[in-house]
């Protein structure tokens, strides 16, 4: 069963902005674990920056079936890429070349596989399917068998381009504020920064948020979307 739950996890990725023409500066320090040690003292600071561009807000339910809500329309499922084993890339990788990414491992297949054939149950055959460019979120996307898959920049990953953070941020708040607040289920296929970005907590491989379109205004999260099998 799929359900949609309160409960935040704490963040792993800071929410700190830096403008254009920012430039990031490498040096020894700048380990992942050094990284991860910033993230958590900047975390509370950086949250509020996002919710109040995003405007987010939690349901008060403890737990809402999901079913019920992709028959009403209006809703975006926001998923995080399928397992893949590793942290980040490899150094110098090269966008379009998947030979030099961390992709999907046989379990991420399966677990991609298993969203699909789910939503399949809920009569979900055909939507739109938006993935950031990485190859382990388009391979989920294309996994999940909704029909064509569109890459989408706005969903790119920022954990190591953090001048890139802003402007993705507001080019996908852009992209959701072109929806119809009634349309069909909009799935998305992304990375753990962006979805603790707009959520404000992190989720696991395969797991996401659902979001509630509202014309006008930014999407509201409704909660963390747990896929049980």
């Amino acid at each position: 069963m799929l359900q949609i739950r309160n409960g935040p996890c704490m963040p792993a990725e800071p929410l700190q902005f830096l403008g254009a023409g920012t430039t990031r500066q490498s040096s020894g320090k700048d380990s992942p674990m050094n990284r991860w040690r910033t993230y958590w003292i900047r975390w509370f600071g950086g949250w509020m920056i996002v919710s109040g561009m995003l405007a987010s807000t939690l349901a008060t339910s403890s737990e809402i079936d999901l079913a019920a809500r992709l028959k009403q329309g209006g809703h975006v499922l926001m998923l995080r890429h399928a397992h893949a084993l590793g942290f980040g890339d490899p150094p110098e990788f090269q966008l379009d070349d998947c030979a030099t990414q961390r992709n999907l491992d046989a379990s991420g297949r399966a677990q991609a596989t298993a969203i699909g054939e789910w939503l399949h149950r809920q009569g979900v055959w055909e939507t739109r399917v938006y993935s950031s460019q990485w190859c382990r979120c388009l391979e989920t996307a294309r996994l999940l068998r909704l029909g064509p898959v569109t890459p989408l920049p706005a969903l790119n990953s920022f954990f190591e381009r953090t001048q890139d953070r802003l402007s993705s941020l507001v080019a996908l708040n852009a992209f959701f504020a072109r929806q119809p607040a009634d349309g069909p289920l909009l799935v998305m296929v992304t990375h753990f920064v962006n979805i603790q970005a707009v959520a404000g907590y992190g989720v696991g491989s395969g797991e996401g948020v659902g979001l509630q379109l509202r014309a006008g205004e930014a999407p509201r999260v409704v909660g963390r979307v747990d896929f049980k099998q």
